[in-house]
C-alpha cells in the first residue's frame, strides 16, 4: 500500500463527515454567493433587486467582513456548548437567510438578511475547520487539510455552476437550492457528527471571549504586523473583485452565447455564475501542481509572484469584451490564487516573534475582513462611476442632450435601454458597442490590477526594509 494510501486510511470516520458537511456548505454558499452581486443589481423585471452598484458594495461588504469577524464569537460559544448543537444552529440560520434574501426586496431587509447569513457562516466556519485539525496528526495534517481544501472547491465549483442555469429560469430556484443544499447537512449532523473531546476550561465564556481580544490586540498594536494586515488586505481588495464585480462586468458587456456557440449549446447555457464557477474548477485541476512549484521558494517569493499573476488575470477578466480572453484571465487569476493564498499563514508564522506565533495566526483574518470591507467600497461607487452600464448610458444620454424617465421602482433598467435604443436609433449590441467605444468600462482593470500590483510591490518593500529579507520577526 502507498504512503498516501496509508494515511487515509488513519483519518476517523467524523473527519469525512466534517468534508462532507463542508462540501455540501459550500455548495450551498458559493451557488448563491457567486451570483448575489447579480441579484442585487440586474433589472427588476428580471426578478432581482436593481440596487446601486453602492448598495450592493454596502451590503456584500460588510456582511462579508463579518463573516470574518465573528469566528471571535461563535468559536467561544462552540467551545463552550458543544460543536453539534452550534453546527445545527448555523444551519437552521443559514435556512432562514437564505430564504429571507429570496424574499425580501427592501434594501434594509435585504442588507439585514445578508448579515444573518454571515452570522450562520461564522457558527460554521471555526467548528469544521476546528474538526479537521482535532481529527488530523502532524502526519496526516498535510494530507487532510489537503483534502479539506479540495471540498472547498468542489462545492465552489458545483454550486454556482448549477446557479448560472437556475437564476435564467427563476432566481428564486438560486435561494431553493442553497435551502436544499444546506439542509442536507442536518442528516449528517444529527446521524453521524461525533461531538469531538473539548478542553476542560476555568474561564466563562466571556472571558474566553475577552482573551481572543486581548490576543487581537496585542498583535495588531504592533505597527510592523499590522502594515503586513493591511498590505494583504489589499490583496484580498483585488482578489474579491472575481465576485464583487466581475459577475455584473460579464452581464453588462460580454456575449457569453459566444462560447456556448462554439460547444453547440443552446443561447443562455453559460452565464456569469457560469464563468466565476471556473476559477474552482481550476484549481481543482491545478492545485497540486502549482503546490509542487510554490514550494521550491520562500514564502514571500511565492506571495508576491501570486498576487502579479492574479493580477494580470484581472487584467485580462475586464479589459476586453471577448468571452475566451475572459476565460483565460480567470484561468491566470487562480493560478495567482494558488500560489499566494496558501502561503498567507506560513509567512506569518515565520515572521511572527517565536513566543507568539499561535497569537499572531490567530489574527491572519483580519486582513481577510479589511479586504472585503475595501472591496466593497471599491466595487460600489469607483465600479459605477467607471464600468456599470446604466451609469455610462445615462451619462451618453445627458450629454446627447437627451430626455429619458430615470430609472425607479417603476421604470426599471431593462425599460430604461429599451428607449435609450430608440433614441439613439440602435439595437442593444451596437448601443452596448458605442458605450464601450465612447467610455471604456475595460479601464476598471487599471484599478483593480493596480491594487494587486500595489500589494505585492508593498510586500517586497516590506520584507526588504523593515524585516530585511525575513532576517527578523515583526517585533
Amino acid at each position: 500500500m502507498s504512503k498516501l494510501g496509508q494515511v487515509m486510511k488513519k483519518f476517523p470516520r467524523v473527519f469525512w463527515v466534517s468534508n462532507i458537511m463542508e462540501l455540501f456548505e459550500r455548495w450551498a454558499w458559493y451557488g448563491f454567493y457567486n451570483a448575489f452581486a447579480l441579484y442585487l443589481t440586474l433589472s427588476k423585471d428580471t426578478g432581482a433587486l436593481g440596487f446601486t452598484q453602492l448598495q450592493k458594495g454596502a451590503i456584500i461588504g460588510t456582511g462579508s467582513m463579518l463573516l470574518y469577524f465573528l469566528p471571535i464569537i461563535t468559536g467561544a460559544i462552540a467551545d463552550r456548548v458543544g460543536y453539534k448543537k452550534v453546527l445545527i444552529l448555523s444551519f437552521t440560520t443559514y435556512v432562514a437567510g437564505y430564504f429571507m434574501v429570496g424574499t425580501f426586496d427592501s434594501y434594509g431587509l435585504v442588507f439585514t438578511s445578508y448579515i444573518l447569513l454571515a452570522v450562520a457562516g461564522a457558527l460554521f466556519k471555526p467548528i469544521i475547520q476546528g474538526m479537521i485539525a482535532k481529527t488530523t496528526t502532524g502526519e496526516t495534517a498535510s494530507v487532510g487539510f489537503g483534502i479539506f481544501y479540495v471540498m472547498v472547491n468542489v462545492g465552489g465549483f458545483i454550486g454556482p455552476f448549477i446557479a448560472g442555469f437556475l437564476y435564467k429560469i427563476d432566481w428564486n430556484l438560486v435561494f431553493l437550492m442553497s435551502v436544499i443544499t444546506i439542509a442536507i447537512n442536518y442528516i449528517f449532523v444529527f446521524f453521524f457528527f461525533r461531538e469531538p473531546e473539548r478542553e476542560p476550561s476555568d474561564e466563562t465564556f466571556l472571558q474566553n471571549v475577552g482573551i481572543a481580544f486581548r490576543n487581537i490586540w496585542i498583535a495588531l498594536s504592533n505597527w510592523k504586523y499590522m502594515l503586513f494586515i493591511f498590505i494583504m488586505g489589499l490583496f484580498w481588495t483585488a482578489f474579491n473583485q472575481l465576485y464583487y464585480s466581475f459577475p455584473i462586468f460579464l452581464e453588462h458587456w460580454v456575449d457569453m452565447d459566444r462560447i456556448s456557440a462554439v460547444l453547440g449549446l443552446a443561447e443562455g447555457t453559460i452565464t456569469a455564475p457560469t464563468v466565476t464557477s471556473m476559477n474552482a474548477f481550476f484549481i481543482i485541476l491545478l492545485q497540486m501542481w502549482v503546490s509542487s512549484i510554490s514550494m521550491r521558494f520562500r514564502p514571500l517569493k511565492s506571495m508576491m509572484t501570486g498576487i502579479m499573476i492574479l493580477g494580470l488575470g484581472l487584467l485580462f477578466m475586464f479589459l476586453t469584451r471577448n468571452p475566451w480572453v475572459m476565460l483565460i484571465g480567470v484561468l491566470i487569476f487562480a493560478i495567482g490564487e494558488m500560489s499566494s493564498s496558501p502561503k498567507f499563514n506560513e509567512y506569518v508564522g515565520r515572521i511572527a516573534p517565536p513566543d507568539k506565533k499561535a497569537l499572531y495566526m490567530g489574527t491572519v483574518f483580519v486582513a481577510i475582513a479589511i479586504g472585503h470591507f475595501l472591496a466593497g467600497w471599491v466595487s460600489g461607487k469607483p465600479f459605477e462611476v467607471l464600468a456599470d452600464k446604466y451609469y455610462l448610458l445615462s451619462k451618453a444620454v445627458e450629454e446627447k442632450g437627451l430626455s429619458i424617465q430615470p430609472i425607479s421602482d417603476t421604470f426599471s433598467q431593462t425599460q430604461y435601454f429599451e428607449r435609450a435604443q430608440e433614441l439613439f436609433g440602435m439595437n442593444g449590441k451596437q448601443l452596448t458597442q458605442y458605450l464601450w467605444d465612447n467610455y471604456n468600462p475595460s479601464n476598471i482593470w487599471i484599478l483593480f490590477s493596480g491594487i494587486a500590483v500595489a500589494a505585492s510591490i508593498f510586500l517586497l518593500l516590506y520584507d526588504k526594509y523593515l524585516l530585511k529579507g525575513q532576517s527578523n520577526t515583526v517585533e
